[in-house]
């Protein structure tokens, strides 16, 4: 049995944490969060810790850490200098020197890792994936994913704009699907973004947009947004056009866009080539739930079957990479390079 525990127990924690619980793999040994909340009856008796060192006092075989992402790759280490494995939520850090030492940790201890880009467990984007690179490239990607949240969803989406961007926080998720469609490496980004509240902090900004060249020629536009001052129209924009045609989400029925499963929901996979459409109809998807589960599932193999990790290492780094550009952009209003020196 694996010896988990798992840090930090806001909604992605939870559901981590109830993944784990059903896990006849698992035996979840901790629970860790700085103040008391309302844990549902499964994971009520387990113990209750306050700081990520009481967990690993616990001698852990995995950790999982679902903090705020200015402490992920701090604890990441932490663990895995402990003898933990690691799971950890996206964005793996909040800047490219903290996301390449955790790298660099892991392999050095040789623990795995694995970050929460839970769209590479979910079956329908993989299908999209799978269709998008079969047109072949150069590619156009066109993605957005933009929050219309009050009340509860604001504060949260307030409390992560502390010390990340939506365009970081969210990103991650859908650059990391660029770069699975087009295995090139990004050379250029330029971003902008606007602070549309006075409820946030000065130097942050709750709504971005930027644009990211690739060196096969690839380009690619991705636009998030939170807070009660968005739009609920077109929120929800999943298109890759390429030379011999475009596949696209065609779900139409998203419902609110602070619905967490309507942000993983494909529906239907739209393939048009000049000589005609296909509709690829996508029924039983699952639901966030059943994604953590898959997620946590893949984490308990990589340690069973010894999983080389080296790739979606990488590929946690270069989509961070970028996303980090694009904020850097926003600020300085300068276009970022990403080419490696000559």
């Amino acid at each position: 049995m694996i010896r988990a525990v798992v840090a930090g127990l806001g909604n992605m924690g939870l559901s981590h944490a109830l993944a784990l619980h059903n896990h006849p793999g698992v035996d979840v040994v901790g629970l860790v969060n700085r103040s008391k909340v309302l844990l549902p009856n499964e994971l009520a008796s387990y113990p209750y810790l306050a700081t990520v060192e009481d967990g690993l006092a616990l001698k852990p075989d995995l950790m999982v850490i679902a903090t705020y992402s200015d402490s992920h790759a701090d604890y990441a280490c932490a663990a895995m200098e402990a003898g933990a494995h690691v799971f950890v939520e996206k964005p793996l850090a909040t800047n490219v020197a903290d996301a390449t030492r955790v790298v660099k940790t892991a392999t050095r201890l040789n623990r795995k890792l694995v970050v929460g880009y839970i769209l590479r467990h979910h079956p329908s984007w993989a299908r999209l994936i799978k269709e998008a690179r079969g047109l072949g490239g150069p590619f156009v990607f066109r993605l957005n994913l933009n929050q219309q949240s009050s009340g509860a969803e604001w504060d949260t989406h307030k409390a992560l704009m502390r010390t990340t961007s939506p365009i970081v926080d969210c990103g991650v998720h859908y650059v990391d699907v660029m770069c699975q469609i087009t295995d090139a490496a990004p050379v250029r980004v330029n971003g902008m973004g606007l602070r549309l509240s006075d409820e946030i902090a000065p130097d942050m900004y709750n709504y971005g947009q930027f644009q990211v060249a690739f060196d096969d020629g690839s380009i690619g536009w991705y636009e998030a947004g939170w807070g009660p001052m968005m739009s609920e129209t077109a929120f929800f924009v999943k298109d890759i056009v390429s030379p011999n045609g475009s596949v696209s989400i065609t779900e139409g029925n998203k419902g609110a866009s602070s619905d967490i499963d309507g942000h993983t929901r494909v529906g239907g996979i739209l393939v048009h080539r000049p000589d005609g459409d296909t509709m690829i109809d996508m029924p039983n998807e699952p639901g966030h739930q059943e994604l953590c589960d898959a997620e946590q599932d893949f984490v308990v193999r990589t340690i069973n079957e010894n999983i080389n990790l080296t790739r979606h290492m990488n590929d946690a780094v270069q989509s961070l990479a970028i996303c980090l550009a694009a904020d850097e952009s926003i600020r300085t209003g300068q276009p970022i390079s990403l080419e490696a020196p000559k």
